[in-house]
C-alpha cells in the first residue's frame, strides 16, 4: 500500500470520526470551560453568606450544628459537612439529593449558633453544567449510559488527535514555523485548512491530556489499569473495610455520632489543617470519609484522607498525601490534572483557552469535509454528456 492510499485512508478515519462526535465533544468542552472557575465565581456570588463574625466563644460540635439546623429546617439527610479552622468562616451543610430537587443542595450555617445563613446562589446551574458535562444529563448519571458515551468521546478525541497529527506532518518537520504559524494569506479551502491544523497543534498535548484523565471517570478497566499502574501494591488492593462483629448489623451498631469523628480527627491533625469535609455513609454504613486540605495545599489533590468510624470514633484507614509515591499522587490528582488546577489559575486559564477552541474545530472540519465532496463530485467525468466511442 502506498503512502498516499495511508494517508486517504487516514483522512476517511479522521473525518467520519470527527462528524461523528464533534457535535458531543462542543459540549463537553464548552461545559467544562464553564466550569473552570466555578468555585472563584461561587465564591464571589455567596462572599456575604460565606462569611461570618469572628467571635472569641466556642464553635458549635458537628451534631450540635445539624441538631440545630435541623430543628427548624426539613432539608432531610446530611450528606456532608465541610468546616474550616478560619473562625470568621461558615460552615456548609449538604444534603442527599432530594425528589425532583425540591430542596437546596447545601446551605451555609453559623458556625457559632446554627443561624441559616442561606443557600449558595449558582450552584443549581453548575451541578446542573456538570451533569451535562461528565453524562450529558442522560438517566441514571453516574450508572447510565451517559459515561460510557463520554468515554468513547475521549478516545475518539484521542484518535482524531494522533491521526491528525499524521496527516498534517509537513516535509520540513524541524520548522517551528511549519508547525505553529498558521498560513494567512490563504483564502477557503487553504486557509480553513491551516486554521484547523495549526490551531490542533497548539492545543494536542492538552486535549490528550483531558483525554486522557478524562477515561478516568468514564470506565472502571482504565481506572484499575491506572491504579495497579501507579500505586504501590497495597494501595492498588484498596484499604480493607473492616467486618461488623458476627450478628451485629449497621442499623444495630447505634446512630452516628459525629462530634466522635470530629475529636479523633482533630487529635490526628491538630490545627495543621485548613479545610475539612466530613462525608457520611450513604447507606447503613457507620464509616465517615474525612477528605483534609492542609494550608499550604498547592491544589485539590493535594489532600490527606481519613475514614473513621461514626460509632465508636476510632480511626480505621488513613491515607496521608505526603506519604504518597509520585504514582499516587498523580491518582489523587486526576481532577487537578484534567482541568489545568494542578498549574493553579494560569494552568485553568490555559487548559480553559483550548477547551473553548473546540466549537472552531468542529466547525472548520466540517467545512472541510464538504467542500472536499464538492470537490471529487466536480472532478468526477460527465457520463451523460459522452458520445458513442469515448
Amino acid at each position: 500500500m502506498s503512502k498516499s492510499s495511508i494517508k486517504a485512508a487516514l483522512l476517511q478515519v479522521h473525518s467520519i470520526i470527527g462528524l461523528a462526535i464533534s457535535l458531543l465533544l462542543t459540549v463537553i468542552a464548552l461545559t467544562g470551560v464553564t466550569m473552570s472557575f466555578e468555585d472563584e465565581i461561587q465564591a464571589s456570588l455567596n462572599v456575604e453568606m460565606t462569611h461570618v463574625e469572628a467571635l472569641s466563644g466556642p464553635m458549635l460540635a458537628p451534631d450540635e450544628l445539624i441538631a440545630r439546623l435541623q430543628a427548624g429546617h426539613d432539608y432531610g439527610k446530611v450528606s456532608a459537612i465541610t468546616l474550616t479552622s478560619d473562625r470568621s468562616a461558615a460552615v456548609r451543610i449538604r444534603f442527599a439529593r432530594s425528589e425532583g430537587g425540591s430542596r437546596p443542595s447545601s446551605v451555609y450555617v453559623d458556625p457559632y449558633n446554627g443561624h441559616l445563613l442561606g443557600a449558595p446562589r449558582g450552584e443549581d446551574f453548575f451541578a446542573t453544567v456538570r451533569r451535562l458535562h461528565r453524562w450529558l444529563l442522560l438517566p441514571g448519571d453516574a450508572n447510565g449510559y451517559g459515561r460510557q458515551i463520554t468515554g468513547v468521546v475521549a478516545i475518539g478525541l484521542i484518535v482524531l488527535l494522533i491521526s491528525g497529527i499524521v496527516l498534517r506532518w509537513p516535509r520540513r518537520a524541524g520548522s517551528m514555523k511549519m508547525w505553529l504559524k498558521p498560513s494567512l494569506a490563504l483564502r477557503g479551502r487553504g486557509f480553513q485548512r491551516s486554521l484547523h491544523s495549526v490551531a490542533g497543534t497548539w492545543v494536542l498535548v492538552i486535549y490528550l491530556v483531558m483525554a486522557l484523565t478524562g477515561l478516568w471517570y468514564s470506565f472502571d478497566w482504565y481506572r484499575n489499569g491506572a491504579t495497579w499502574l501507579l500505586s504501590r501494591p497495597l494501595t492498588a488492593a484498596g484499604p480493607m473495610q473492616p467486618k461488623s462483629p458476627r450478628g451485629v448489623g449497621a442499623a444495630d451498631a447505634g446512630p452516628l455520632l459525629l462530634d466522635r469523628v470530629w475529636s479523633t480527627f482533630l487529635r490526628l491533625q491538630g490545627d495543621r489543617f485548613a479545610t475539612a469535609q466530613l462525608t457520611l455513609p450513604a447507606g447503613t454504613g457507620t464509616l465517615v470519609r474525612i477528605r483534609s486540605w492542609a494550608r499550604d495545599a498547592s491544589h485539590d489533590g493535594a489532600r490527606d484522607e481519613f475514614r473513621i468510624d461514626a460509632v465508636t470514633g476510632q480511626l480505621t484507614s488513613s491515607e496521608i498525601y505526603a506519604d504518597k509515591s509520585t504514582g499516587e499522587r498523580i491518582l489523587a490528582s486526576v481532577l487537578d490534572i484534567h482541568r489545568g488546577s494542578i498549574f493553579g489559575w494560569p494552568g485553568k486559564l490555559l487548559f480553559m483557552s483550548a477547551a473553548a477552541l473546540m466549537p472552531l474545530f468542529m466547525v472548520t472540519g466540517f467545512m472541510l469535509y464538504l467542500s472536499r465532496r464538492k470537490h471529487r463530485r466536480a472532478s468526477r467525468p460527465a457520463l451523460g454528456i459522452l458520445v458513442p466511442g469515448e
